[in-house]
Parts: structure tokens; C-alpha cells; sequence
């Protein structure tokens, strides 16, 4: 006899309820393993059998009684007797299994729904979400170096780190969470109760996914449903602030700006080249308290700012001291292909910052420099690229385009930067190294970093800030930034001096 999987929890038994899980990627393979454990009997579906060693993982998974089906046509439908599916986030509603789930009134959760409703009741460990377009993992990780500098056992999880059923169901209870969440993640998450959130941005991204900007920016807001302490938003970005006026939370939950101005009552911000707080101290009407200094931190790009501050002001809003913000940001470090410098040579910085992958990642890339030599192009999502060119054009020196859009940039610099050379490096031709065929991505990465080089004067960066997604010529956008790091550091060795 089937079971409503709406009343179940973390102690309860889950013998009776039949669910699929729908895609076997990292959170796919973590909402099955659990759900199996529990005792639900699990069928865990995905077209691709390639990847995150899926293989291996759904030979376990069917050791320990688990039905995995990996492979072309494994997707279109959905079982028979079925009561939950859980979905990963890169899924649109649209697809047939999920289409046919709703027909039938079946619940379809999302690995993050799934995890909230599986922590431990006797432990009710907060979570700190973060949600925006752009600095998304940089803000978590940074709130996570600050919980780790105030002595609480923490750890990033959700679209970055460990899969947040993995965190939910430790046997040893986290003090808190550091959650990152796409607005593909939020998309199917209705019953989380973050103790404080934020939404960094909302800008032009993901627009083959949703039909409108209106649709996507309501994903991003759900992050602020039924808040408890503190919504945190952009002062520079009005739709956050809106977000969080249409927001239903909890009674006593505080809206908090983060700005790079002189913060107001009730918001953390810049003063000179201090962090400071007027959001958590008692003498906030008069005074603000010292968080840390701009030279504390990794970088003084101002979106690097941007995100300490909203990681401080979540970390705030837990009860974090201001010492453990100051220590925790001085001992981060961002991750590689974040605006990272892979070599300087004949007065030429080469900069990696391959995880930006949309318009506006790409901008607040291009303002951290001047002047610039801009390798950019790849998948585009359906966004547009005259916003940011007419920003930014008078930091450019030339731009090199690779990739299958690289025609959308070329239009928006056409028609506002028609002064600006730009050279476009398409994928006809291949190669061979050593006797072997070189991949088409790696043999193109080359050839725009041998044109960039050849534009670039003493004093230029070579920016890689694509402002697109990689995976029509690589693997993923740390494969390009790694391809384009091993295309530049081979330009600078076979160069003279």
C-alpha cells in the first residue's frame, strides 16, 4: 500500500512510498542513496549514463536494492506506480516525466525540498541561503570561512559542496548551514524556512529556461519565503528590494541592505575603506561597528566587496561576532577560474575568469580592469550583451569571440562599440600534438588566446570572462579556464625573452 511521502520524515519509515528520482547527477545520486536508505523503494531514471562516475554509482545503488535505468529513452516515462518524484534542478517543468507527474497529481520535490524535509527534528540546524545571478558560491564560501572562524561546525552545501541531503542526514548535526541555491533549485522548493537569505542580483541569465525575466526573478525570490530573522538585499539592484517587499515572512524577520555606499540604518556597507555594520548593533540610530577593512579581503573588485558583505550580513543576522567576520574573510580564498591571474609576462596580465558565464558576471569582471583585451563567447542562454558593451566599451582594447553565440556579442559590439577590433576564432580547424588529435575546444581556446596576445599591449589584460556557457566546446567552464590557462602559459614558453 502506497504512502503520502508529505507526512513523512527523517525518523519516519519510508516502506510503501514509491519514488523516482528523476536525473543520476551528484544531487540525483544523494536524493536516491538517502531515500533508498530510508526504506522507500526507488527507481532513479537518466538519459545520459556518462559522467560522475554514473556507472559505478548506479551499480551500487542497485546492490542495495535500488532500480537505476541510465541511457536514451529512459526519461520519457514515467512508472506506473509512483507517489513522489524528486527532481534535479536542470530539469524544466516542461519535460514529459515531470509533465506526466502533475497529470497524475504526483508531488515532484526538488533535491533541496527533499532535504528540508528530512533534518532532524531533535537538531534544527539554521540554514543561510544564497541565491542571485551572480556571486552565488564566492558569498557561500566566504559565510562559510566566517562560521568556521566563529567556532561552529559549518559547511557549503546545495549548488556548490556536498549535496544538501548528504548534510541533512550527517550523523553528526551541523550547527549551521551555508546553502547555495539556483533559481532552478528554488524553482521546486516550497517548504524552506531559511533563518536569514539573500538574493546578491537579478540580472539576464537563464532565459532559454523561463519565459520571462519576470518568471526568473520570482524563482530567485522564494529564497525569501517565511524567512525567520533577515532578508538581506542589494541596494543597488531594486528588484531584490522588491523581492523582499513581496515576500511573506516570518513576524520579526528584518529586511538588511548591503551597499558599497555609506550604509543607512539598517544596512551594512563602505565607509572609506571600512566594512561596517549598522544592521546588528544596539547604537545603530548613531554608530556603526568596524566588520573588517577592504584590505582584508582577497580581492577589491568591487563585486568581491559586494559579496563580503552580504556573507557578513548573513553571518550577522546568525549571531556571528564581528572578530569572526573579519577573521573568516581574511582567510578566504576564491576558488580557481574566479577572476584568477594565471601569468604576467612582457607587461601582459592573463586573467581566468571562466565561471563567468553570463552578461553580468561578465561586466562586473570587465570593470575590475583596464584596459582589456576581452576573449569572450559560448552559449548564450538566450541573453543579450548590449547592456554590458555599452558599459564597458571605453575599457576595451580589442575582443576576441570563440564559441557557438559568439555572433550575439559581435552584434551588441557592432552596434556600440563599432571602434573596437574584434577578431571571431570559429571551430573548423582541429590539430594534432604529438600525434594526437587535439579536441576542437582546446585547439580553438588556442587560437583566440594567440589573437589576444597579439592585441595586447604592455599594461592590457587578456581577460577570459566568456559571459556565456561553456558546454558547446568543453566540458564544463572549469575545462575552459583550464584549457585557456594551459593555451596561455604554452604562449608565454615558446615566446622570446
Amino acid at each position: 500500500m502506497s504512502r503520502d511521502p508529505g507526512t513523512l520524515g527523517r525518523h519516519d519509515g519510508w516502506d510503501g512510498v514509491r519514488a523516482v528520482v528523476a536525473g543520476f547527477g551528484v544531487s540525483g545520486f544523494a536524493a536516491a542513496d538517502n531515500l533508498n536508505h530510508l526504506g522507500a523503494a526507488v527507481t532513479a531514471l537518466d538519459e545520459s549514463a556518462e559522467g560522475d562516475q554514473r556507472a559505478e554509482k548506479a551499480e551500487l545503488l542497485e546492490v542495495l536494492g535500488a532500480t537505476v535505468r541510465l541511457g536514451e529513452g529512459a526519461t520519457a516515462t514515467l512508472p506506473d506506480d509512483v507517489d513522489l518524484v524528486v527532481t534535479s534542478p536542470g530539469w524544466r517543468p516542461t519535460a514529459p516525466l515531470l509533465v506526466q507527474a502533475r497529470a497524475r497529481g504526483i508531488p515532484v520535490w526538488g533535491e533541496v525540498e527533499l532535504a528540508w524535509r528530512l533534518r532532524d527534528p531533535d537538531h534544527d540546524t539554521p540554514w543561510l541561503a544564497v541565491t542571485g545571478t551572480n556571486g552565488k558560491t564566492t558569498t557561500v564560501q566566504m559565510l562559510d570561512s566566517i562560521l568556521r572562524a566563529a567556532g561552529l561546525r559549518s559547511v557549503a552545501v546545495g549548488n556548490v559542496g556536498l549535496p544538501i541531503v548528504e548534510a541533512v542526514m550527517d550523523p553528526e548535526p551541523y550547527d549551521v548551514l551555508a546553502v547555495e541555491l539556483s533559481s532552478f533549485q528554488l524553482h521546486y522548493t516550497d517548504s524552506m524556512r531559511a533563518q536569514a537569505a539573500v538574493v546578491l542580483n537579478v540580472a539576464e541569465d537563464h532565459l532559454d529556461w523561463y519565459g520571462s525575466m519576470a518568471e526568473y526573478a520570482a524563482d530567485k525570490g522564494r529564497i525569501y519565503s517565511d524567512v525567520e530573522r533577515a532578508c538581506v538585499y542589494n541596494v543597488a539592484d531594486p528588484v531584490t528590494e522588491q523581492l523582499v517587499r513581496d515576500a511573506d515572512v516570518q513576524e520579526g524577520a528584518r529586511a538588511i541592505g548591503f551597499t558599497l555606499g555609506m550604509p543607512a540604518v539598517g544596512m551594512v556597507g563602505l565607509v572609506e575603506d571600512i566594512l561596517a555594520d549598522r544592521a546588528f548593533i544596539e547604537a545603530r540610530d548613531t554608530s556603526a561597528a568596524e566588520l573588517c577593512t577592504v584590505a582584508d579581503l582577497a580581492s577589491d573588485a568591487p563585486h568581491v566587496v559586494a559579496n563580503a558583505l552580504a556573507a557578513a550580513a548573513l553571518a550577522r543576522a546568525h549571531g556571528v561576532s564581528q572578530a569572526a567576520v573579519r577573521d573568516g574573510l581574511r582567510a578566504f580564498r576564491p576558488d580557481g577560474h574566479r577572476i584568477s591571474v594565471v601569468a604576467e609576462h612582457a607587461g601582459i596580465t592573463w586573467v581566468d575568469d571562466s565561471k563567468a558565464t553570463n552578461p553580468h558576471a561578465a561586466q562586473a569582471s570587465l570593470l575590475a580592469a583596464e584596459p582589456v583585451v576581452w576573449v569572450a563567447g559560448g552559449l548564450a542562454k538566450g541573453a543579450t550583451f548590449d547592456d554590458l558593451v555599452r558599459t564597458v566599451h571605453t575599457r576595451l582594447r580589442a575582443v576576441v569571440l570563440l564559441g557557438r553565440d559568439r555572433d550575439v556579442i559581435a552584434g551588441a559590439l557592432a552596434r556600440h562599440a563599432p571602434d573596437v577590433p574584434v577578431i571571431e576564432v570559429d571551430e573548423r580547424e582541429t590539430g594534432v600534438t604529438d600525434g594526437e588529435p587535439v579536441p576542437v575546444g582546446t585547439a580553438t581556446m588556442r587560437r583566440a588566446v594567440a589573437a589576444a596576445g597579439e592585441l595586447a599591449r604592455p599594461g592590457d589584460t587578456v581577460l577570459l570572462a566568456p559571459g556565456c556557457a561553456s558546454m558547446d566546446l568543453f566540458t564544463s567552464y572549469a575545462d575552459r579556464g583550464e584549457v585557456f590557462a594551459a593555451a596561455v602559459r604554452d604562449r608565454i614558453a615558446g615566446s622570446p625573452g
